[in-house]
């Protein structure tokens, strides 16, 4: 069953929004490569809050590239820029998607 990873964040203050969107969109190459990966959305709310919107083919898939992505070098720049005890991590089953 699908696992859809929401991670809800705040970015550190004084981040330059248009350098984070840079640092997010250069982690596309680290979370593809990670087995099971199916989409992924970052959105923004009104009130400064971030989500990082992923599907995976899995549960497990889910957990194994969460700790992947944190290790390799190429995420970095896009974690430090995340606000760290903001960070909430989920991950539930897909049950139903329509696009």
């Amino acid at each position: 069953m699908h696992s859809l990873e929401q991670v809800t964040f705040r970015l550190v203050p004084g981040t330059d929004r248009a350098a984070f969107l840079a640092a997010a969109k250069a982690t596309d190459p680290v979370v593809r490569r990670q087995p099971g990966f199916q989409s992924r959305r970052l959105v923004e709310g009104a009130d400064g809050t971030w989500g990082d919107l992923v599907t995976w083919a899995s549960h497990a898939d889910a957990l194994a590239a969460a700790e992947a992505v944190m290790s390799d070098p190429g995420f970095a720049p896009f974690g430090a820029m995340i606000d760290g005890p903001t960070v909430r991590m989920t991950h539930s089953a897909l049950v139903w998607q329509v696009d």
